[in-house]
């Protein structure tokens, strides 16, 4: 059979019968072209001039509906609980939702870390999606309407604090974060209803010591992750997990392991219920009892922003305070405990003379102020201008303290020289520790090269001490790179050594003069970080004691020496004054640079909010970042 017998004709036309003649007008198909003449053109080729046309193409399904364009080219318009929102791509409705006043609760979300989504209180409706969504999780899209106070979500976020309240224990009253649990708030809120469960609650490991720093409460945790997520995403040290299934999931560490890193606590700050606790902290103080004054750590170089938490004049914490340039929301556990010098070990009393070992009969002398200043005063006087006097300054002091007293050394007591001190150096890390364990080394150094002061090392001023060429030291804090002892050995052969002290020491134990000064929770002031940075602490109570600031310590010596007193009633006036001898100073505006939730000057005693932040900052407002 030849190929042209297999092929099927087209249309309605049959094929020929077997030996028909193929010009049968059954085998034509068509009509018959005519034959055109020789050279002539043909409009139409051979195929479109015949009869039978091409059934139509069908028609393409219908596809999503094309994108709307962007309102605001460059950003997210959208609309939530009625109200227009502009953000930039990528925002997810939390944050949104906060810009225009609306509340959407959430658990395991923090903005630093990545997105969990296993809380399910955040679900909301959203037109562009069948169900509802978590809002942590989902990204806004251009023209989406977004609903978070609808009943289907109220019912939604009852349902999901009814759950994780199921086997929570009901132990408030002796919990550590009565006060600032999310649990608490979220309850009287999106719930406030009795308990539906039968029987007996899920019991877990009640203290479970993770570590030296932390204790974890497993039957109070509510499984968000976030300290999960903290240690492998922040610390970068991943020394927690998720063990078990149901009801028996819980947080832990691994076996054989413990919690023992230097950023352990960051868990204790996200921690969103009572769950994870600071076995320093643990029943020390009620939240609510507390107040939050922004300040700096003064741990190392690096000064970070913090809270200090205080009752009374003692210091009960140290929080983390978020700042983006420096230590975004996070802290180190060195920098938290370094409360405790601001309580124990306090120079209280001025003191004329060294100290002695004395009977336990014996009382010891009170001398005023005056009495001190006036004794440093006419002891200071007669080296004025001799190569015997010199200058110890510590960039642990701050800068108000160091303009001032720097420049009493210059310009009244006749000083070129100013020899450093400080803490003896540590180890660095990988994240914000630093070697360098002063808070204004950075400032010392611009202050000195301001008012022409030639600057020589801790090591210098002992040689100097062993050859005898000091015989006089004035110093303005203690701490001291070297051997402490060793130093305060040297101390003891000084003829005259006036010490501006906060702490004791065995060297503040060989003062002739000793002044006690305030640490800079009793003061305001600044700092200035290792990368230039200079930052406001502000006052939180009242010194304890005789103590004063050291500049006021400053224009007291000044006064009793015969020099013209200076006018200074605060650190702002010391500041104003001069801050302007210091180029590197020119563009930090010391009143601009108050930290934001300062209302007014003096003592604001601002109570903690429940999740640790001062209240009106805890949902909106500054600072932005939320969740520690």
């Amino acid at each position: 059979m030849s190929n042209d017998d297999t092929k099927k004709p087209t249309g309605d036309a049959q094929p020929p019968p077997k030996g028909a003649p193929t010009d049968t007008p059954a085998a034509k198909i068509g009509p018959e072209p005519s034959n055109p003449p020789a050279g002539a053109k043909l409009d139409t080729p051979p195929a479109a001039a015949s009869s039978v046309t091409a059934p139509p193409k069908a028609a393409a399904p219908p596809g999503p509906p094309p994108k709307p364009a962007p309102k605001n080219p460059g950003f997210v318009t959208c609309t939530i609980d009625g109200k227009e929102v502009v953000v930039k791509p990528g925002t997810n409705m939390i944050e949104a939702a906060k810009s225009v006043g609306s509340e959407i609760p959430y658990y395991c979300y923090h903005p630093r870390l990545s997105i969990a989504a296993n809380c399910r209180i955040c679900l909301i409706e959203a037109s562009n999606a069948p169900k509802m969504v978590p809002a942590c999780q989902s990204p806004l899209a251009e023209g989406i309407v977004v609903k978070t106070t609808t009943p289907k979500v109220k019912e939604q976020q009852r349902a999901v604090m009814e759950f994780l309240l199921l086997n929570h224990p009901v132990d408030c009253s002796i919990c550590d974060q009565a006060g600032e649990c999310k649990l608490q708030d979220y309850y009287m809120k999106y719930d406030y209803r009795p308990s539906r469960l039968e029987g007996g609650k899920a019991l877990k490991n009640k203290r479970k010591v993770l570590g030296p720093r932390v204790v974890l409460d497993q039957e109070r945790c509510i499984m968000c992750t976030r300290c999960v997520r903290v240690m492998n995403e922040v610390a970068k040290e991943p020394q927690l997990g998720v063990f078990g299934r149901g009801s028996h999931e819980r947080i832990d560490v691994f076996p054989g392991n413990e919690l023992d890193s230097d950023y352990s606590l960051n868990t204790v700050d996200v921690c969103p219920v009572g769950a994870l606790l600071s076995r320093d902290f643990r029943f020390k103080a009620r939240a609510w009892f507390l107040s939050a004054t922004p300040s700096i750590c003064t741990g190392c170089a690096k000064g970070c922003n913090t809270y200090a938490d205080w009752m009374s004049q003692d210091t009960y914490r140290i929080r983390p305070r978020e700042n983006e340039e420096i230590n975004k929301s996070w802290m180190c556990d060195q920098g938290r405990l370094m409360y405790k010098s601001f309580n124990l070990g306090r120079v209280l009393q001025a003191r004329i003379g060294r100290a002695t070992v004395q009977a336990a009969s014996e009382v010891v002398p009170v001398v005023t102020r005056k009495e001190a200043a006036q004794a440093a005063a006419k002891a200071l006087k007669p080296l004025v201008g001799s190569g015997k006097l010199a200058v110890l300054a510590s960039p642990v002091s701050s800068n108000e303290e160091l303009l001032a007293g720097l420049t009493f050394a210059k310009a009244t007591l006749g000083i070129s020289t100013v020899y450093v001190g400080g803490r003896p150096a540590g180890k660095a890390d990988h994240f914000l520790k630093t070697a360098d364990k002063n808070p204004n080394r950075k400032g010392l150094e611009w202050i000195a090269k301001g008012l022409g002061l030639k600057v020589e090392t801790f090591e210098a001023l002992t040689t100097a001490l062993d050859k005898g060429q000091v015989k006089a030291l004035y110093a303005i804090g203690t701490e001291v790179p070297g051997d402490v002892e060793s130093f305060a050995k040297a101390a003891s052969k000084l003829d005259v050594f006036v010490v501006q002290e906060k702490n004791e020491s065995p060297v503040t134990a060989q003062a002739t003069v000793l002044l006690p000064a305030s640490i800079h929770v009793e003061d305001e002031g600044s700092f200035t970080q290792m990368d230039g940075i200079t930052q406001r602490f502000r006052k939180a109570y009242p010194p304890k004691g005789d103590v004063i600031p050291g500049w006021k310590w400053v224009a007291e010596l000044t006064r009793e020496v015969g020099g013209e007193a200076p006018a200074w009633t605060s650190a702002r006036d010391v500041w104003r004054e001069l801050s302007g001898k210091v180029t590197e100073f020119a563009e930090f505006n010391w009143d601009k640079a108050s930290p934001p939730d300062r209302e007014k000057p003096g003592i604001n005693p601002l109570p903690t909010g429940a999740d640790g932040r001062p209240p009106g900052y805890r949902e909106f407002g500054s600072p932005r970042v939320r969740g520690i």
